[in-house]
């Protein structure tokens, strides 16, 4: 595994900055708002060819019993809890404050390598102040300007100093499956992620609204490896005002754009809205595989028959999509959520699916004889030479014909219903390509 990295420090003093700095990417929240990171972020750097993960955390307020506090609290402790390497965080300009103090203490129990990173320091007269974080009792202050990139060479120098050296490190494996938790907000995605993962990962709140950034979470399950990418509820447009909103929404398209599989969370007591049916519409538009995850399935009164009436619901209103399979169940309850991750790797198979050239040529010829292709312009007709698949994850299928045009949009869908009849495509889109095969 590669070494764990945690910021940690009081709010605002910078740590998401930094932690945006060392990633290259703009990928957790920065405002200038106490609180905007709530769960902990990681993210993926390199420092003259060493690679780490970094985790940036909630600032840590001690002394309140405020339960969203408190929560943020834990997060940044379970980060403390798995780093190899902590840089502690302060603001040079305002100087040691009692909560800074806090920290301090809670660092020292730890055990761990900390980094004391006063922050915000622009010129050499802040850098002179910012000694008498001394006090802290953690060492030399390392006197930094995350906005700017000032002393982070120097910083990062001092980070892998604590590293294994290069040749003791384990390779991570490449074959990680990617799967985004998406949907409305309060559906019960966090939930959904943490009975998965077995630990309070995520903050769980009733508020709407109280996962902020694309979170991801790596998972093993009887030999395979996960990663789930906890997002931000998407609201309809016109409900998202502040700028955090916003942020939010991209952070949680992005998740789909770097996912394989996309569990599309549903609030089983509510019904399917038409936010709902847009995001859906996103996850295809990416290319994506995708499962419907009906939450809070026990709020629900039922008979024998309200699966299959649901299951008839979600087939109407997402006509759209390719055929996808659909998981009833309860994070609250645990309710069948054994079943997500064995269904995953159903849906990954046929995201990765390579059919036999022979084997999908026979598919096709035997379409083609059961409903020949309607005549064009002049009658003339389409001739299908040969079929082979381009790509995978999704699954594409290149048609060699006489002329293209000649491929009406029924005749495709027609086309593409066969190819799932044949093959176990289920929760895959594909695409099939026609291009013309010139005449020898």
């Amino acid at each position: 595994m590669k070494p764990i990295v945690a910021i940690v420090g009081r709010p605002n003093v910078g740590k998401s900055t930094l932690f945006n700095r060392l990633i290259q990417k703009r990928l957790a929240i920065i405002e200038n708002e106490p609180g905007i990171t709530r769960d902990r972020i990681y993210g993926e750097a390199d420092w003259n060819g060493r690679s780490f993960t970094v985790v940036d955390t909630g600032g840590i307020v001690t002394g309140e019993d405020e339960p969203l506090v408190s929560q943020i609290r834990l997060q940044a402790e379970q980060a403390m809890a798995e780093a190899d390497v902590i840089l502690f965080m302060v603001d040079a300009r305002a100087g040691v404050s009692p909560l800074d103090q806090d920290v301090a203490d809670l660092l020292r129990r730890t055990g761990k390598p900390v980094i004391l990173v006063a922050n915000k320091v622009e010129n050499l007269r802040v850098e002179e102040e910012a000694l008498e974080f001394y006090s802290l009792g953690l060492g030399q202050p390392w006197a930094l300007s995350s906005a700017h990139g000032l002393g982070t060479g120097d910083l990062l120098d001092q980070v892998v100093s604590f590293f294994p050296e290069a040749g003791e490190e384990q390779e991570e494996t490449e074959n990680i499956t990617k799967i985004a938790v998406v949907g409305r907000p309060n559906v019960g995605k966090s939930s959904l992620v943490n009975d998965l993962l077995g630990q309070e990962r995520m903050i769980v709140s009733d508020l709407a609204g109280t996962t902020r950034d694309a979170v991801d979470a790596l998972l093993e399950h009887e030999g395979r490896q996960y990663l789930l990418i906890d997002t931000a509820g998407l609201r309809r447009k016109g409900k998202i005002d502040e700028a955090v909103e916003r942020y939010s929404v991209l952070r949680a398209l992005r998740a789909v754009d770097r996912s394989d599989v996309a569990l599309l969370v549903l609030d089983a007591s509510f019904g399917i809205t038409e936010q709902d049916k847009r995001i859906a519409g996103y996850i295809l538009d990416q290319g994506k595989a995708v499962i419907y995850i009906v939450n809070k399935w026990d709020l629900v009164e039922k008979d024998d028959k309200t699966m299959e009436q649901f299951r008839a619901v979600l087939k109407h209103e997402f006509l759209f999509m390719p055929p996808a399979p659909s998981l009833f169940l309860s994070a609250l309850t645990r309710q069948r959520v054994h079943k997500v991750l064995p269904l995953v790797d159903q849906v990954m198979t046929a995201y990765s699916f390579k059919a036999s050239t022979g084997v999908l040529n026979q598919v096709v010829e035997e379409a083609l004889a059961i409903n020949p292709p309607p005549p064009g312009e002049r009658a003339k007709r389409l001739k299908v030479y040969y079929v082979t698949q381009g790509g995978q994850r999704p699954p594409v299928f290149l048609f060699f014909v006489n002329d293209p045009k000649l491929v009406t949009p029924p005749y495709r869908r027609y086309l593409e219903s066969k190819l799932r009849e044949a093959f176990p495509l289920e929760g895959t889109p594909i695409h099939l390509v026609m291009k013309p095969k010139e005449r020898d």
